[in-house]
């Protein structure tokens, strides 16, 4: 059996290195879960591993995309798992990481069969978006599906549309959808993550956007600004800025506003971890001790 490594957090809590030192260990190879570091123009905004960072390691699908490029999480399912059977032919195991939930989710059990877009919906919704904003959009979630509000990103129009569209069809809640498993999968999972004090993990969260600033991210977002109505670019460190561009928004406000999102996502992946039963933990800043422990249970795990 083939053993999958999952390497899953919230924002900013130094998954890149754990993956990589994972990585280093096994002498394989990283598949990134990561759905904004896909887009080979978002380094700064998305926290993409640097040059060194990805000298030390093999990593597989970041940047391989253009922001101009459509890619759903049904393309990434199918391309995630040809790209693992092909490493698998190579090594025993094979390390994933990143935050994006239901990426991870699609690699691990497969997507739920829901119903395509329905063409009248998404009119209705579409209109009260262009009229009363997505505000009311976020309104409409939370009555309909207070679990999946919860954990979805709240700034992004698509997602809210995407979920009232297929609860109003099917009459049902879409986090109860998107719950069950589909597939089962022919290579073991072990799921390892960092956890911190909540107060710890924002104070790391705050310093990185502003490491953000330093490296150029007002700039990057500045070159990107033209195709701000892009799907990929309506996440938070982009959208922020956007509005700063506009005129809407003071730069130190829309830096701040950008901490206050980063930790809103921080805290809602910490919701989603925080109902699985299989996710085996490292304390930050995690010693040398910690490392060989968490090794020694993997060990464990694959035998």
């Amino acid at each position: 059996m083939k053993n999958l490594i999952s390497v899953v957090g919230p924002t900013g809590i130094g998954k890149t290195r754990l993956a990589i030192d994972l990585a280093k260990h096994f002498r394989t190879e990283i598949v990134s879960c990561d759905s904004r570091q896909f887009f080979r123009e978002m380094k700064i905004g998305t926290a993409s591993p640097s040059e060194q960072e990805l000298a030390e390691a093999v990593h597989h699908f970041i940047g391989n995309l253009s922001i101009q490029d459509y890619y759903s999480i049904g393309q990434y399912e199918h391309d995630a798992l040809q790209k693992l059977q092909e490493l698998f032919s190579s090594y025993d195991t094979v390390i994933m990481v990143g935050g994006s939930m239901m990426y991870e989710k699609a690699v691990l059990e497969g997507l739920n069969d829901l119903p395509e877009a329905d063409e009248e919906n998404q009119k209705k919704l579409q209109v009260i978006l262009e009229k009363e904003g997505i505000g009311k959009l976020q309104e409409i979630l939370k009555v309909l599906d207070p679990a999946y509000f919860e954990l979805v990103d709240i700034h992004n129009h698509r997602r809210l549309l995407r979920a009232i569209d297929v609860i109003w069809q099917t009459q049902t809640k879409y986090s109860d959808l998107i719950a069950a498993s589909q597939a089962s999968r022919d290579f073991n999972v072990i799921r390892i993550g960092i956890e911190a004090p909540r107060e710890a993990l924002y104070e790391r969260i705050n310093k990185r956007v502003d490491i953000m600033m330093d490296n150029g991210l007002l700039e990057e977002a500045k070159r990107l600004e033209e195709f701000k109505h892009l799907t990929a670019l309506n996440t938070v460190g982009y959208s922020e800025l956007f509005k700063y561009f506009d005129g809407e928004w003071e730069l130190d406000f829309a830096v701040s506003e950008i901490k206050k999102n980063s930790r809103r996502y921080a805290k809602r992946q910490l919701t989603w971890y925080r109902k699985a039963d299989d996710i085996h933990y490292l304390p930050l800043g995690y010693s040398q001790e910690h490392f060989n422990g968490l090794i020694g249970h993997i060990n464990n795990e694959i035998l």
